[in-house]
């Protein structure tokens, strides 16, 4: 399995190499683009409510409260790095889908 666009920290985090697609019929995992995992927002990129809805999908997927997951980079970017804390390497690995 690739996960090229998984970076696991020696702090116990990871940190998420994505790209995303807002204003998308519905929010899903994509597969990959690139070295990075593709994901689809039903939210449009306006205000923050994509990047707000991008947390929160993932945190809800991972089972991990919102504040666990943070924005690194790209607020404004189809390109983001996103910090996950406390999720299982092995739960994080198999998002993307084989």
């Amino acid at each position: 399995m690739d996960v090229s666009w998984l970076t696991l920290r020696g702090d116990g985090s990871a940190l998420l190499s994505l790209h995303i697609q807002p204003g998308a019929s519905r929010t899903e995992i994509a597969g990959l683009h690139g070295d990075a995992l593709k994901i689809r927002l039903a939210a449009p990129p306006v205000d923050g409510k994509a990047n707000a809805a991008l947390l929160a999908f993932i945190a809800d997927t991972l089972d991990l409260p919102k504040r666990a997951v943070t924005l690194e980079s790209g607020a404004s970017s189809r390109q983001k790095r996103v910090r996950v804390e406390g999720a299982d390497p092995v739960r994080l690995a198999s998002l993307a889908p084989v």
